[in-house]
């Protein structure tokens, strides 16, 4: 019980720091380019990986080791392009209409699932997904004939990140957790280190404390949601992850004063409804499985 309870801590500690997260990359994406906002953060997180992974079981060299490194490196490039769009999403479409939108992000996992790692997609499985794009489109209003542009960034970056869960759920078959998170900052620091540069805007002595806080927020974020996991299985961290919805919405309000609207709120229930139930509905089949074996 006292794992647990450590867990859930653990848990509800990382989706305040993601809602802090967030916060602080749309106040700087709003005054420096994203491309730069998103190199720093990258370069606090590639070093946090390093230090996590050389003081791991197995050391800096055992992590570096994968069985996959082509789509380890590919991980790194698509989590360096999701977080470059995301900040464009927070400071375009609005930090609450953009977490909306990527609460939808499992439910495009389970429907990539199908052409890109051969899992089957059943009638119970494809109901709640259905429900839930249908969530989205409750959130993109579709009661106002006018579509508006900025909102596929958030939808952009909901679909690299269901690509980038994808490759993750895949290098998982044969490399250890240490290894993936490892390669989830190392190879897009460099990468972004190459472009970064050339978008470079000197930060003002007043917003350097903004940009101390993002990188300790992504990087601790990250480090608690580890902890989490190993106290606690996924149907268990996952629910209580669909709390950074509601955090970052308070953000959004209390200190950027967006608007929430009915079609955000409705649209926003129905996508995590229907995400929730996938969840369950897939732990109780992986514990049938188990049963069966």
């Amino acid at each position: 019980m006292n794992n647990k309870a450590s867990g859930y801590v653990y848990v509800l500690l990382a989706v305040t720091l993601f809602a802090a997260r967030d916060g602080f990359s749309k106040l700087l994406g709003e005054k420096y380019p994203p491309v730069m906002v998103t190199m720093l953060r990258l370069w606090a997180f590639a070093l946090f990986v390093t230090v996590l992974a050389a003081s791991s079981p197995v050391g800096l060299r055992g992590a570096l080791f994968t069985q996959r490194p082509i789509l380890q490196t590919f991980r790194g490039f698509l989590l360096v392009s999701q977080i470059v769009v995301v900040i464009l999403a927070f400071t375009t479409a609005g930090l609450a209409m953009s977490q909306a939108i990527l609460g939808a992000t499992p439910l495009v996992v389970t429907i990539l699932s199908v052409p890109i790692l051969g899992e089957t997609v059943g009638r119970r499985r494809a109901i709640p997904v259905v429900i839930g794009l249908l969530g989205v489109l409750v959130l993109l209003n579709p009661v106002n004939a006018h579509f508006d542009m900025r909102l596929l960034f958030p939808i952009a970056a909901s679909l690299i990140y269901a690509m980038y869960s994808i490759a993750t759920r895949a290098v998982s078959r044969d490399d250890s957790a240490v290894t993936s998170v490892l390669y989830a900052g190392v190879p897009g620091a460099v990468a972004i280190t190459f472009v970064g540069p050339f978008y470079w805007t000197p930060i003002h002595m007043a917003d350097w404390p903004a940009m101390t806080a993002l990188c300790v927020c992504g990087a601790l974020s990250q480090y608690f949601l580890i902890k989490a996991y190993g106290l606690l299985s996924a149907v268990e961290v996952q629910p209580l992850t669909y709390v950074h919805l509601v955090l970052s919405g308070a953000v959004a309000t209390v200190f950027f004063g967006e608007t929430v609207t009915w079609n955000m709120l409705a649209g926003a229930v129905i996508v995590v409804g229907a995400g929730l139930f996938t969840v369950w509905r897939e732990y109780w089949l992986e514990v049938r499985r188990t049963k069966s074996i």
